[in-house]
């Protein structure tokens, strides 16, 4: 028994020492287009000078041999030495990985070619019909249908109004206005800037089948059609259906065991945006007016009425998008401010206090949509008014959803329409967003550019986003390496090596045990869903109810600075969000190919 002991504890020990000596390598699984920049990255607990080789993955050939470069910066406190393996100049299409020339050791492979992200824009859509409430083409089932009862507003609580639709935020079964608006002109914008990026596979329920009119389109359709119920004359706009009564546990959505009053899966609480602190419980949220909702929700409606005017010929619904771009737009002049989430027996809630980036955006699409000049100089004051004082990208830190959306695509918008002068105070607005979070990406080994505060994969994909604009504003494109880490810290080039998609590569490593229900109940395992993203363990170590399910598979990868968990009970790293699923479509359109097949109309 004494020499198992022995041959155990010198196993134990020599593994413990291999992997101590390991020198890690981190890439973007999914992969790189032949113009990219292409640099990996690898860090160890001791100095290392092996070389990296760079190998055809179905020859076994080595194509590279990479040099690492020592990055100088600050180290993030386990493993103090990090190196940057540059493979720029390789732009042969082909499927690659990574190997260390002397220990052996391989990283995830990756495809070089213009078909690195193919159409994987079309797989956030499958997230996001997943989280669609009322009928659920992924779950095949109507959940919700007696959304719901008012409170607030201009009519007696309890009235009831049809506000069925629209998208489970997460992986809880709240719906917002604050992130459905963003979400729906999100998808919109994507589509006008790469039209020819999306397929017609699904029809408008989601259920296969091609109706003619691009995926993305449809997905956004059930937004604006949720968008139009929440509005339904032109006093009321209804923010939020069901509050934090709704976490009872993990539940399929049609068996919603929380109860508003009138018992489990019946009516849930409507509120109606009054510009004033509102929360039927405990806590209380700010409120000042609800531009915030009415500016981007005008904005979705105006550029919809383009689209299904122009390229959809259907006018009677693009007349009815632009009857409520108006008349949202109008709400939002008449009751200046922010609106923030609600909640009701727990503090956190979604404080957004930004609203003039809103309002920009809306009067600029609106001019886009009618050629009125009063439009035209709102946008602009508003667009002064917001400059960059509504970002985090100036910022080191923000409170949750205290400067959202995450990007003021108003600013991009405005830009399309506006005089010279103009233009070069707008781009001049993301520039300096860019470049702080550029310091920012200086001092860390991965040239990450964002605070972790809660949600940062999301201000990464606006970040990635911000750029993206940047440079078909103004054509300056030096930004393009820095460009490039952002995007591969999402699929892999992390502490922890994995994606932050859902599914994403099918065969790398991603969130698995996410926290959502169908994932939980049903073993549902969708793809495409970006989850929150790692945090500040200073964030995370306070959170209430946090607890692991699972031993931490990345437990010798974690740091001082900033904790990820792959594991179902951390609600902080790695719940998919549906908002920011939709904010990381215009990304994925930029960077994959061509639709096989367009709409016929």
């Amino acid at each position: 028994m004494r020499k198992i002991l022995c041959m155990l504890l010198f196993y134990i020990l020599g593994h413990t020492l291999q992997a101590q000596d390991s020198l890690y390598l981190r890439v973007n699984q999914l992969g790189y287009l032949p113009q990219d920049s292409k640099v990996a990255l690898a860090f160890s607990k001791k100095r290392s000078q092996e070389r990296i080789l760079l190998v055809e993955k179905k020859s076994g050939n080595t194509v590279y041999e990479i040099r690492p470069e020592q990055v100088k910066t600050r180290d993030w406190g386990v493993f103090p030495y990090y190196y940057t393996l540059d493979f720029s100049d390789v732009h042969t299409p082909g499927t690659y990985y990574l190997k260390t020339k002397k220990s052996g050791t391989t990283s995830s492979s990756f495809r070089i070619g213009e078909d690195a992200y193919g159409h994987h824009q079309e797989t956030l859509l499958e997230f996001m019909r997943q989280q669609r409430c009322g009928y659920n083409p992924t779950l095949d089932m109507v959940c919700h249908a007696k959304d719901g009862r008012s409170f607030y507003g201009p009519v007696a609580d309890s009235t009831y109004f049809d506000l069925s639709g629209g998208w489970h935020d997460a992986g809880d079964q709240l719906k917002y206005l604050i992130t459905g608006s963003y979400a729906t002109a999100h998808m919109l914008m994507a589509y006008e800037l790469y039209p020819d990026r999306f397929e017609d596979n699904f029809n408008g329920l989601g259920q296969p089948g091609s109706n003619g009119i691009p995926d993305v389109l449809d997905e956004a359709k059930w937004g604006l059609d949720w968008i139009h119920k929440l509005h339904p004359r032109e006093d009321i706009l209804f923010h939020q259906i069901a509050d934090d009564r709704d976490h009872r546990g993990f539940k399929i959505p049609n068996k919603d065991n929380s109860d508003y009053g009138w018992g489990e899966n019946e009516y849930r609480a409507a509120y109606i945006a009054t510009g004033e602190p509102q929360g039927l419980g405990k806590y209380q949220s700010e409120a000042t007016g609800l531009a915030n909702l009415a500016g981007r929700s005008a904005a979705a409606m105006a550029i919809a009425a383009r689209i299904w005017k122009e390229q959809l010929d259907e006018p009677a619904y693009s007349e009815k998008c632009r009857r409520a771009a108006i008349s949202l737009y109008a709400l939002g002049r008449e009751k200046e401010g922010y609106q923030q989430g609600n909640s009701y027996g727990a503090p956190y809630r979604y404080n957004e206090e930004t609203w003039a980036d809103d309002m920009e955006w809306g009067a600029a699409e609106l001019y886009r949509l009618t050629g009125e000049q009063a439009y035209l100089e709102q946008a602009t004051a508003y667009a002064l008014q917001s400059a960059n004082s509504d970002t985090w990208t100036v910022r080191d830190t923000a409170a949750h959803y205290q400067l959202y959306p995450f990007i003021n695509m108003g600013h991009y918008a405005l830009h399309t329409v506006a005089d010279e002068d103009l233009q070069k105070t707008l781009a001049n607005y993301y520039q300096e967003g860019i470049e702080y979070t550029l310091q920012r990406a200086k001092s860390n080994p991965y040239h990450i550019g964002i605070p972790f505060i809660w949600c940062s994969n999301n201000l990464l994909t606006s970040l990635i986003a911000q750029i993206i604009l940047y440079e078909k504003m103004t054509g300056d494109k030096q930004y393009a390496q820095f460009l490039a880490a952002q995007r591969d810290w999402l699929f892999g080039r992390n502490p922890w090596g994995t994606s932050m998609f859902t599914g994403l590569p099918a065969e790398g490593e991603f969130p698995k045990d996410v926290h959502t229900s169908v994932y939980v109940m049903l073993e549902l395992a969708v793809p495409g869903g970006l989850v929150d993203g790692p945090i500040y363990r200073s964030i995370h170590d306070k959170l209430l109810g946090l607890t692991l399910n699972d031993p931490d598979e990345f437990a010798h990868l974690q740091n001082r600075h900033v904790v990820y968990h792959d594991d179902v009970g951390d609600y902080s790293t790695n719940e998919p969000t549906m908002d920011g699923t939709a904010g990381a479509i215009l990304m994925m359109a930029h960077f994959g190919t061509p639709a096989h097949s367009l709409p016929s109309n």
